[in-house]
């Protein structure tokens, strides 16, 4: 099917980075997008002037999405934009990484509360609009640190872990409906959140040899969104120059 006139994307953590550059991909395809932030409004701003510089609709909206309202959110994004969020994109993340034995409770669960539960709550309130539609798609930004060990970060992989198989399950779930339900794994991208690690040691295991962009990662979650992709569900798509081959 094709995709409904009035529909709209939501873009968790579009503040910056990944999401900001997701966010401008799928503006770019036609989508109005509602750009999703916690606590960097400037940032936010910034990428709705961009998407809106280029031609394209776009409006910030900030909301916590782990201590937030789902419901609500999308409801406020439905009568602020003029339709249903069609496409969500669940991005917002953090990391707060430590050995197992030295990871406090705090850290665990304010990984889990951010990366995987909110993706679960979105997805779950978002069905019901896309399943009316007959259209939906929903991409979970999930890593390559959810199938491959990486010392240090047992809550991150875990969340990122339960993304994938979270995705599958839904996938299954709704595929009959006209939503598909996909994610995306990064690898090494130069992000804010990468910029204090050892680049130049990391990429000499990446057989690309070399840190992915933002936009690479978008270029695949703008697929996935997209009228074209409605046969792709349930699957993962690495961008990550190799690094789980």
């Amino acid at each position: 099917m094709s995709r409904p006139e009035n529909a709209t994307a939501l873009v968790t953590g579009a503040s910056k980075g990944i999401g900001a550059a997701i966010a401008r991909a799928l503006a770019e395809d036609g989508w109005a997008v509602a750009v999703n932030y916690r606590s960097d409004e400037e940032g936010a701003k910034e990428t709705v002037k961009a998407i809106e510089k280029a031609g394209g609709t776009a409006k910030a909206f900030h909301a916590d999405v782990s201590d937030g309202d789902s419901k609500a959110l999308l409801k406020q994004i439905e009568d602020e934009m003029g339709g249903p969020v069609l496409a969500l994109v669940n991005n917002a993340g953090v990391a707060r990484d430590g050995l197992a034995v030295q990871l406090s409770d705090d850290d665990w669960d304010a990984v889990i509360a951010t990366n995987l539960s909110p993706a679960f709550k979105l997805t779950r309130d978002a069905l019901r609009s896309m399943m009316k539609a007959r259209y939906g798609r929903v991409v979970n930004i999930a890593s390559v640190v959810g199938p491959r060990a990486n010392v240090g970060q047992s809550n991150y992989a875990a969340a990122k872990a339960g993304l994938i198989g979270m995705t599958k399950t839904i996938a299954a779930e709704v595929a009959r409906r006209g939503v598909t339900v996909n994610a995306v794994a990064p690898g090494f991208i130069s992000t804010d959140m990468t910029a204090d690690l050892a680049t130049d040691e990391i990429v000499k295991a990446i057989p690309a040899r070399r840190q992915g962009t933002p936009e690479e990662v978008a270029a695949a979650v703008r697929f996935l969104a997209s009228e074209q992709a409605g046969y792709v569900t349930g699957t993962t798509l690495y961008v990550d120059g190799g690094m789980s081959a």
